[in-house]
């Protein structure tokens, strides 16, 4: 592979990348569409309200859930810890979408819980009692929090189990107390990993589309599929889909302004990690509890539902669907994470070559894709491919034949939009395996005048196998429970367990909707499982982590 290869290649990505951005800006500046002002004026401050309250509750929520159970199983031992540890990040494997489903058919008015509440305390109608309603902004809140703290959890555990004990120490000699060390030294160093985590999660609400849509809550994103499915108000959609892009720019401004400057390092001799320290007796039902209700509420309860219910609808049990379905998402699952992993290593390839700033440029705009909603990938993807295709007919047609759905109509375009959304997974993964090759392989092999594609399929392929495996299994589980932009883009007589079991949902057909819910949920365990097992196997024993090298906290937001 010549440099000039890489070059053109580099140029091909950045315009296939470039596209639907460029087309929603030439939608959304249509002159002939004066539509801003009415946007302005009726839906968007709903819109722009929702938006912000869901972001101030989630923010809140994944904060006080994420940093306080990474605290307490980072530096605390207590009965269960070992076991919370791991349990704490299952509600990663539940997509918020599907925990409303459950939640709303667990707590309607005609659901289990309430019909039992009335049976018990003799009443007859709603007006007998209170209950709040789970359909609702605030039940929007509480579904976001419960799948989205492990974000936070995550990131802010591991820091605090980077920190050097030698500063709490301090803190204590200098009369510091545990509970004001938390505050002024263990939470501070922690801040760039925290806001990390919670500028993902935040990224995440505003992406929401199922539990918002079945939570009835107006936000951008159901804005934007009601504008362009309900009235085909196209302009309006993209200049939504810009405002929804200008609230996800501030947002990655935020996290890399609250990062600026916020580093600490310990030296060689301090780095060990600290023993944790066993937790008051008072104290471990509290953090026990704490611990354990995310987890019953945001997996173990909902899993347990889903399980009873499909074994109710059994009997009616659509399997040939089911099969259509599940065959349909595993294709365009396995599809994209063969593509994604190829543009990874070939762009990872690529930027270790000398002089290649064109290709580090494509590197860093294709990992910008994950941070875009999917309605407004499908919409600025739909208009170009749709475009395409009606000059492709046209042409078609002045030549005698019937005209057809070329690549707006197809797979494709679901391909195009997974790997525009996706491929910054792959691409992360592949790069944290390139971290530990050290380019002198590269240029033996160049010295030894191998050319490079042989460079890459001999050298770097072999000992980027983990990484390889993991990019895939990322892109292929969020493919499968990806939704807005599968049921915008979707063709005719094509349909994925996500969609089937959010149109289940839609018609209030929770109980149906089960079994597509839990072969998604056991595909999203997958992760999960893999992610403990590193954890685990990075785990410095205590007695030799002295050994390390001093490194860095800061944090930088890299979704994979």
């Amino acid at each position: 592979m010549r440099i000039n290869s890489l070059n053109f290649f580099a140029l091909l990505l950045v315009g296939v990348f470039a596209i639907p951005a460029f087309s929603l800006f030439s939608l959304a500046l249509d002159s002939e569409a004066e539509v801003w002002g009415h946007l302005s004026s009726t839906v968007l401050p709903v819109y722009l309200g929702n938006s912000l309250i869901l972001l101030l509750g989630v923010g809140i929520g994944t904060l006080v859930l994420g940093v306080v159970s990474g605290f307490l199983t980072a530096l605390y031992e207590f009965p269960g810890r070992r076991w919370l540890e791991w349990m704490l990040m299952l509600p990663m494997a539940m997509p918020a979408y599907i925990l409303a489903m459950v939640y709303l058919e667990l707590l309607d008015y005609s659901g289990p819980l309430q019909s039992a509440l009335r049976d018990f305390f003799g009443w007859k109608t709603p007006s007998d009692y209170w209950f709040p309603e789970v359909a609702s902004i605030g039940g929007a809140v509480l579904m976001l929090s419960l799948v989205l703290y492990p974000y936070v959890y995550l990131l802010s555990r591991n820091a605090f189990q980077q920190q050097s004990p030698a500063f709490t120490e301090a803190g204590r000699i200098l009369g510091d107390r545990t509970r004001y060390g938390f505050w002024k030294i263990a939470l501070p160093m922690a801040r760039p990993a925290v806001a990390v985590g919670v500028s993902l999660a935040l990224m995440e609400t505003l992406a929401d589309f199922g539990t918002v849509q079945l939570f009835s809550v107006p936000t951008f994103t159901t804005g934007i599929y009601h504008l362009w499915f309900g009235t085909a108000n196209a302009p309006a959609a993209a200049q939504l889909s810009l405002s929804l892009l200008g609230f996800v720019g501030l947002l990655i401004a935020l996290e890399r302004f609250s990062r600026k400057q916020q580093r600490s390092h310990g030296n060689a001799s301090s780095l060990k990690r600290s023993k944790r320290r066993a937790l008051p007796q008072h104290y471990v039902f509290l953090a026990q509890a704490f611990c354990v209700i995310p987890v019953l509420l945001g997996f173990l309860l909902p899993g347990w539902m889903l399980l009873q219910w499909s074994w109710q609808s059994l009997p009616g049990w659509d399997s040939m669907r089911f099969l259509s379905d599940a065959s349909h998402s595993l294709l365009l699952a396995g599809v994209t994470s063969f593509f994604a992993l190829a543009l990874a290593m070939l762009l990872n390839f690529g930027i270790r070559q000398p002089k290649q700033r064109l290709l580090k440029g494509a590197f860093r705009l294709a990992g910008l894709g994950y941070a875009f909603p999917g309605p407004v990938i499908a919409l600025g993807v739909l208009m170009p491919l749709s475009w395409f295709d009606q000059q492709l007919n046209q042409w078609f047609f002045d030549a005698g034949n019937s005209p057809n759905y070329w690549l707006s109509g197809t797979i494709f375009i679901l391909i195009y939009a997974y790997l525009i959304r996706f491929l910054a997974l792959a691409l992360g993964s592949v790069e944290s395996g390139m971290a530990n090759i050290t380019p002198a392989i590269g240029d033996s092999g160049r010295m030894l005048g191998s050319p490079q594609g042989k460079i890459m399929r001999d050298l770097y392929l072999p000992m980027l196998k983990g990484s390889l495996w993991t990019g895939a299994l990322l892109v292929f589980v969020d493919v499968m429970k990806e939704l807005p932009a599968t049921l915008m883009l979707q063709p005719f007589n094509v349909s994925t367990l996500a969609t089937r079991a959010f149109a289940y949902a839609s018609e209030e057909m929770l109980k149906q909707a089960a079994p597509w819910c839990v072969a998604i949920v056991l595909t999203g365990l997958l992760p999960v499982i893999l992610l403990n097992r590193k954890l685990r196997s990075s785990a410095v024993p205590q007695e030799t982590s002295h050994r390390l090298m001093p490194v860095s906290t800061e944090t930088h937001l890299q979704p994979a």
